[in-house]
This record gives C-alpha cells, structure tokens and sequence, in this order.
C-alpha cells in the first residue's frame, strides 16, 4: 500500500503563564491510501492538536508531518496554504457552512477561493450532492436544512477539489444518533467507492467502527498493546 500521512515524533508544546502544557509527546504513526482511520482518546489526550497539525493549521514544536511525501513544516506560509487548499478536506463539527450561500455554492466554496472556472466543475458539484443524498436541494440555504443535512453538504464540500487526504474533527458530535449514523455511512462509502483516505476525530466508540483502523492517544502518546 502507499503511504500517505506520516508523523515522525511528532510534539507540541504549549506555554500556558509559566506551565509548559506538552499536548504531544512524539507521535508516530502512518495512514496509508484509502484508509479510514480514527483518532481516540480521552479529552486532553491531543486528539484536537493531533488533527489541526495534520491539516497544517498549526506548526509542531517538533518532528514531522508529511503528506504525500512533502515534509509540511518545511513548506512556506502560502505553500502550506495552497496545501490546505487542494490537498487536504476539512469536516468540522459545527459544518461550518455561510448561511448566504446555497447548498452548491457552499460545496463550491474551495474552488472559487482557488480561483477555479465553476463551469469545469458543474458536473462534479452536481454529483456530490447526488451522492451525499441531496441532488434535490442542491438551492436550499443552510437555514433550510436539518443538521444532518448540513453536515452532508459539509462533506461534499471536503470532498470537491478531490483532496488527498479528508481530516474530520467530531463530524457527528453535533448531530442525533440516526444523523451521525448516515453522516458515517457517508464516509466510509466514501472510503469503499471513491478510495478517499480519512482521518477522524471521534470519542464515540460507535463511530471508530466504521474505521478500519483505531489509533488511541493518551497523554500526547499513541498507545501500545
């Protein structure tokens, strides 16, 4: 299989006053190409800092992060942006979405902001929506959807510059039980059918079952055994 995400003692260290709070320890793992993979732990483990390092949002205190093979902390402030922008998808738990904008324009929101034609990617939008169950409410604002419906123009939104790698953050902690059921279906079909490689946050159990793989911190550490 091919590698796509790697941390090599991967550590983030925050100073809170005069306390050095140590939210990773060295962190090592590897995901590999169209794998669903969960992220647990207890709160305080690092599961979020874990998560906003993968995405480059922030910079490691030390070690790496490596997507595709390039080393991000030796990428410059716009490159990390441009990696953001078409490599990698974000799930968030609160969806995220502007309340002006429709559903199709919510999930082409990436491609205006790289400057890409929106005539190109008709099609691709028009088949997101379809395959996220909501080929008919593709001009129903944010306001005019349930939770669950927001969250699936949330993932057709992650999945619309057709990114390497898909990081969500608690993508069904927001949502009732029937929700977050179809909200995961939708991922790991993603997953089968698309090879899309997901990375998620979850402190659900329930959730991790539709991972293929469960990696546990605590402490800042990976678990072993």
């Amino acid at each position: 299989m091919t590698s796509i995400l790697q941390t090599i003692g991967l550590q983030k260290a925050y100073q809170m006053g005069e306390v050095t709070v140590n939210a990773l320890q060295g962190v090592d793992f590897t995901v590999e190409k169209g794998e669903f993979v969960a992220i647990m732990g207890p709160s305080g483990s690092g599961k979020s800092t874990l998560l906003h390092l993968l995405g480059g949002l922030d910079a490691p205190s030390d070690g790496e992060v490596m997507l595709g093979g390039r080393r991000l902390a030796h990428l410059s402030d716009d490159d990390i942006t441009i990696v953001r922008r078409r490599q990698i998808g974000f799930i968030f738990q609160f969806f995220n979405l502007l309340p002006t904008l429709s559903a199709a324009e919510n999930v082409a929101l990436p491609l205006l902001i790289d400057g890409r034609s929106l005539d190109e990617y008709r099609l691709r939008i028009d088949e997101l929506l379809t395959l996220v169950g909501l080929g008919d409410r593709q001009d129903h604002k944010p306001d005019q959807l349930s939770g669950g419906q927001q969250q699936r123009v949330a993932i057709a939104r992650a999945l619309v510059t057709d990114p390497v790698i898909v990081l969500a953050d608690e993508p069904t902690g927001n949502l009732d039980s029937e929700s977050g059921d179809e909200i995961l279906r939708l991922l790991r079909r993603a997953c089968d059918e698309k090879q899309q490689t997901i990375v998620m946050v979850t402190h659900d159990p329930k959730a991790a079952e539709y991972a293929d793989r469960i990696v546990r911190l605590k402490d800042g550490l990976v678990e072993t055994g």
